[in-house]
């Protein structure tokens, strides 16, 4: 299941909206099958595992590490894929939350006479596909927070001068965890200050993550970069009802795609853009914003993990703090995040924690 699990991870930012699934097939002791969700989200981990397998596959234990699914959608399920290969045991590590499977996929082996055995690192298998967990369960996407910053939290000099503040080491992590996300997001001062592609680079042909832009009222360019390359990588606007007609027009023609989004209080309302993003299928978004679209984030518990990379610099208060006011009264309603993991990256630090005591 472990083995599942790592081949389940390359399909992370790949195959929105399914889930990244994993599969090995073990006859004799012996792997004589693997897959794992091709790009797109077909075909399915199991499909490409018996295709690998062949007439090997028979009598085989199959571990993959969500429930096979029951439904028929653009494939048949893989459910009956592993009925008709004759495999002995199926070993899940969770039940597809998806209406049209959870439990379904167990009990159709059930019925044929395989041996199902469930739960094997659920832990695990639930950190791996969070994303499709939250957008199934709750209509959200998982959202990571990533924050890079000095040792004293400041994100630029008083001048606005950010580059660079950590080193290539840490850069090509943020741009590894672009690949394994479904879309990158910004808010529009960030867009606007920086200009940026938010695509991922000096990784080879990889599939590149929607880039989006949270923008009230259009004031991003469409002769930017993200406007001069919309048609060939997706760019998505989130903005208000009192965009001009003028700049949707504009930014329509870049081939871009724009979602209205509803207000509050002179603001984009957040949940109700990530739950529109969500039900168009996106299932884990890295926001790169900046310190306004980070703290609100944060402050309307919007946060599932936070990436912060740490250079090994001082800029001082008179820089740019790397969260705005989150209206913090008393240190008690302080968000206290969980470290997950750590690592060094050249000369700075990197570290994954986890928001709202999620395990």
């Amino acid at each position: 299941m472990a083995h599942a699990l790592r081949l389940a991870a390359r399909g992370l930012g790949n195959v929105w909206p399914n889930p990244a699934v994993g599969c090995v097939i073990v006859r004799d002791g012996v792997v004589v099958g693997r897959g794992w969700t091709q790009p797109g989200g077909r075909p399915h981990a199991e499909v490409r595992a018996l295709l690998q397998a062949g007439a090997l596959a028979e009598g085989a234990t199959v571990y993959v590490t969500l429930e096979p699914c029951a439904h028929h959608g653009q494939t048949p399920p893989c459910a009956e894929a592993l009925i008709a290969a004759k495999v002995a045991r199926v070993v899940t590590a969770l039940t597809d939350p998806d209406p049209r499977v959870s439990g379904k996929g167990h009990a159709l082996l059930r019925a044929a006479g395989i041996a199902i055995t469930e739960g094997v690192l659920t832990n695990e298998a639930t950190h791996l596909n969070a994303g499709f967990l939250k957008r199934v369960t709750q209509g959200l996407p998982f959202v990571t927070l990533k924050l890079a910053a000095s040792l004293d939290g400041r994100t630029a000099t008083a001048t606005g001068e950010s580059r660079w503040i950590t080193g290539p080491e840490a850069r090509r992590k943020v741009h590894a965890m672009r690949l394994s996300h479904d879309a990158v997001m910004v808010g529009s001062g960030t867009a606007l200050a920086d200009d940026p592609d938010l695509t991922v680079r000096d990784m080879g042909a990889v599939r590149q993550p929607i880039r989006i832009v949270l923008d009230r009222l259009l004031k991003h360019s469409p002769q930017s970069r993200l406007g001069r390359t919309a048609k060939d990588h997706p760019v998505w606007l989130l903005h208000g009802p009192a965009a001009p007609q003028g700049a949707r027009s504009a930014w329509e023609a870049t081939g871009a795609t724009l979602i209205e989004t509803p207000e509050t209080n002179g603001h984009l309302d957040l949940k109700a853009a990530l739950q529109a993003l969500a039900s168009k299928g996106l299932t884990r978004i890295l926001s790169e914003g900046g310190s306004t679209v980070s703290a609100a984030l944060v402050k309307a518990g919007l946060v599932d993990e936070l990436a912060l990379f740490t250079g090994g610099v001082l800029i001082g208060s008179d820089g740019h703090p790397a969260l705005a006011p989150i209206d913090l009264d008393v240190l008690a309603a302080a968000p206290r995040p969980i470290l997950w993991e750590s690592q060094k990256l050249g000369p700075d630090q990197y570290a994954l924690l986890k928001m709202n005591n999620r395990d």
